[in-house]
C-alpha cells in the first residue's frame, strides 16, 4: 500500500502535516475527514518532485458552467456516472476534463460523487463538497447543484469587481512610473549636456530634476531597484504567515476608500456562502468553518472562528457578531431577526444582494474619484519634469533676444 504525504488544517484552524498509508488519494481524503483534518495537498511519498503543469487550471466560470450543466441534466434523470462522462467528453479544459474523468472512475468504484470529488481539493473546495454531500444525502442534488451554480457566478462577479477596482489604478501608475523613469533615465541626461556646453544658470526645480536623474543613473539608483523588488518578495512571503497575513488584511480593511470597499465585499462573500450552506442542510458550525476558511481576509476568518466558538458555548449568533467589530451594525440586526424568525438563509441571501449591489455602487465611486485625482497628479508629476528642462532655454532666449 502507498504511504502518502499530506498537510491540511484541522477545525481550529491550525495547520497539520503527517504521513499516512491509504490505497489511493480519495481514500486518503476520506481517512482525513473521519480525524477533522480538511486536506489541502496530498502526494505520494517518493512522487513529490513531479514536473509541474503550467497553464489549464480550472477557473470559476469553467466550474459555474459544468455546475449548472450537472445540475440541468440530474434534473432529467440522467443516471450520475452518464452525466459525468458526458460532461467530461465535452469539456474543452484538459485539466478539468482529466479531474471529471477521474471522479467518473471513483464513482463507479462505488464511491459517492462528495467523496469522490474529495480527491481533487484544488477543483472542489471543501464549500463545494459540502454542499454536494448535503444533496446527496437529501435527495436534492440538482437543487443544490442549482444553488452552487448561482453562488459560483455571484462570487465570479465579486472577483471581477474587485479587479476593476484596483487593475485600473495599479495598470496607470504603472504606465507612469515607467515614463518618469524613462524620462529621468534618457531624456533629462542630455538636456543636462546640453546646458552643461552652453553655461547656463539652472533655476532651482532643473537642478533637482538633474539631481534625481543622476541618482537613478547612478549604481544607487540601481540598489534601490533591487531593494525594492526585495522588499515586494519579502512582504509577498510574510504575507504567507499567519501573523503577515492578518496584519496586512488589517491594514487593508483601514484604508480610506479601499478599506470600505473590501469590508462591504467580506460581508457579502460571508453572507452569500453561509446563507448558501445553511439552505442547501449543511450544519451551522460547519458552515461557519467553511465559510471562515473562504472569507478571503485574515479579520474576517478570525471574527468567523470566534463566532463558531461562542455558538459552541451555547451563545447565539447575534452577540458575537457584534462583540467581534468588523461587521456593520445592520448586518448583525438583519442577522438576528432571522434568528428569531427561523429564516437565517433567507435572511442571509437579502443580505449579501444588498452589499453586492453596494459593492458595485462603491466600484464606480471609487473608479469615479481615483480619475481626476490621478491625472492630477500624473499630469503634474510629468509636466513639472517637462517644464523644469524648458525653463533654462527659455531664460536663454531672453538673453539672446536682450
Amino acid at each position: 500500500m502507498p504511504v502518502f504525504t499530506y498537510r491540511g488544517t484541522n477545525r481550529a484552524g491550525a495547520t497539520v502535516s503527517g504521513e499516512m498509508a491509504a490505497p489511493n488519494k480519495n481514500e486518503l481524503s476520506m481517512m482525513l475527514r473521519r480525524q477533522q483534518i480538511t486536506p489541502t495537498k496530498m502526494s505520494e511519498k517518493g512522487k513529490e518532485f513531479n514536473l509541474p503543469t503550467f497553464g489549464g487550471g480550472v477557473t470559476a466560470k469553467d466550474l459555474a458552467i459544468f455546475t449548472r450543466q450537472f445540475s440541468v441534466m440530474i434534473d432529467a434523470g440522467l443516471p450520475l456516472v452518464q452525466c459525468l462522462e458526458i460532461l467530461a467528453s465535452q469539456q474543452e479544459n484538459p485539466t478539468f476534463q482529466k479531474v471529471l474523468v477521474g471522479t467518473r472512475g471513483a464513482v463507479e468504484g462505488g464511491s459517492t460523487l462528495s467523496a469522490a470529488m474529495r480527491g481533487y481539493p484544488k477543483v472542489f473546495d471543501p464549500l463545494y463538497v459540502n454542499m454536494v454531500e448535503a444533496g446527496e444525502t437529501g435527495g436534492i442534488l440538482d437543487t443544490i447543484l442549482q444553488r452552487l451554480a448561482t453562488y459560483i457566478e455571484k462570487n465570479v462577479k465579486l472577483q471581477r469587481a474587485v479587479k476593476s477596482a484596483m487593475v485600473y489604478p495599479i495598470g496607470v501608475l504603472s504606465v507612469a512610473g515607467g515614463v518618469i523613469v524613462l524620462l529621468l533615465w534618457k531624456v533629462v541626461p542630455i538636456f543636462a549636456t546640453l546646458f552643461l556646453g552652453l553655461g547656463v544658470d539652472l533655476p532651482l526645480p532643473t537642478k533637482i530634476v538633474i539631481a534625481l536623474s543622476n541618482f537613478i543613473g547612478s549604481i544607487f539608483g540601481f540598489m534601490i531597484l533591487v531593494t525594492a523588488v526585495g522588499a515586494f518578495f519579502g512582504v509577498k512571503a510574510w504575507y504567507g504567515t499567519p501573523q503577515g497575513r492578518y496584519f496586512l488584511d488589517a491594514l487593508l480593511l483601514k484604508l480610506p476608500l479601499m478599506g470600505v470597499l473590501l469590508r462591504k465585499i467580506g460581508v457579502a462573500r460571508f453572507t452569500r456562502t453561509l446563507g448558501t450552506l445553511i439552505s442547501s442542510g449543511v450544519p451551522i458550525l460547519e458552515g461557519l468553518d467553511i465559510t471562515a476558511r473562504t472569507a478571503g481576509n485574515a479579520v474576517i476568518e478570525k471574527a468567523l472562528l470566534s463566532v463558531r466558538k461562542s455558538l459552541e458555548e451555547g451563545k447565539t449568533l447575534t452577540e458575537p457578531l457584534k462583540e467581534s467589530n468588523v461587521f456593520p451594525g445592520m448586518v448583525t440586526q438583519m442577522i438576528g431577526v432571522g434568528e428569531q424568525t427561523g429564516a437565517m438563509d433567507t435572511m442571509l441571501q437579502k443580505i449579501a444582494d444588498f452589499y453586492e449591489e453596494e459593492v458595485d455602487a462603491a466600484v464606480k465611486d471609487l473608479l469615479t474619484a481615483l480619475e481626476p485625482i490621478m491625472i492630477v497628479v500624473l499630469g503634474g508629476v510629468v509636466g513639472g519634469v517637462v517644464i523644469s528642462m524648458y525653463l533654462p532655454l527659455f531664460s536663454l532666449i531672453g538673453k539672446l533676444s536682450k
